[in-house]
């Protein structure tokens, strides 16, 4: 079945009575906050709904995914310093994300897709796609398009590790989505001070299962870190072509699972 929109926002409520059983309710959850001196604080939200758009684009046409709407302003604590922030606690954001997700679970959808574009937001989606499941029996993933790699010629093992906020990569999708937002007389290489104290410091490491609590000031007083001088519009369009097909193909994944066997399942001793 075809639905007649992508966008949940866009249907009647009796189209709801009639879903696919295996329809994918998609959740973008992103923010408002500072990056640095060369790009505005829409950037997650922007390149959220540039992933998100382009995904619809490579997606079966019979996929049955209903986009719901963006979550802009989320949790930002780590740029509280910088003006133009704007952010909620992480227990607004749980219990928002976690009353969305009721809401789904009364239109009688039980898949839910997190798509996350901020890396304050991780923890909190990660205790709401687990509430969801527990409380209203929702199968719910959390996916980050930052985190689903990159192309092999894109891999840079320096900007990988440290250019994790307005560098070279959130800059170049940023020049493919709105390049007159981006302000490239003012984009530089923002060294991390903690790649300055890592090689001290390796047990701190987040691969090293212990990572430090931080704010964006503590890691570039510019409010970004990475190589943002080095971004084209040709890398942020590689990007997105490479988030949407890992984005698509998990959506079908979501979309194939057995939901119903995966959640009946039940403690037993003698199994």
């Amino acid at each position: 079945m075809t639905l007649p929109s992508r966008y949940w926002a866009d249907l009647p409520w009796p189209a709801f009575r009639s879903l696919p059983a295996n329809t994918i309710a998609v959740l973008p959850v992103a923010s408002i906050e500072q990056h640095g001196p060369h790009l505005p604080v829409s950037v997650d939200t922007t390149i959220n709904q540039g992933v998100v758009g382009r995904t619809l684009k490579v997606i079966p046409a019979d996929l049955p995914v209903l986009v719901l709407p963006t979550q802009s302003v989320a949790l930002s604590v780590e740029h509280l310093r910088y003006p133009g922030t704007l952010t909620t606690s992480a227990e607004t954001l749980l219990a928002l994300v976690c009353d969305i997700g009721a809401s789904v679970a009364r239109a009688g959808v039980k898949r839910l897709v997190f798509v996350n574009s901020h890396g304050g937001n991780v923890s909190a989606l990660d205790i709401a796609a687990r509430r969801l499941r527990i409380e209203q029996g929702l199968f719910a993933v959390n996916a980050m398009w930052a985190r689903m790699g990159k192309p092999e010629a894109l891999r840079d093992a320096v900007e990988g590790r440290f250019g994790i906020h307005a560098g070279r990569d959130e800059t170049s999708v940023m020049l493919a989505l709105t390049p007159h937002l981006v302000h490239m007389d003012k984009a530089r290489n923002f060294v991390s001070r903690w790649q300055g104290v890592s090689n001290e410091t390796p047990s701190m490491a987040p691969d090293a299962g212990a990572p430090l609590a931080w704010q964006a000031q503590d890691l570039h007083p510019a409010g970004a870190v990475g190589d943002a001088s080095a971004a084209t519009v040709e890398i942020g369009e590689a990007l997105l072509d490479h988030a949407a097909a890992r984005m698509a193909a998990l959506w079908q994944q979501v979309a194939a699972m057995d939901v119903e066997a995966w959640l009946s399942n039940a403690p037993d001793p003698d199994a």
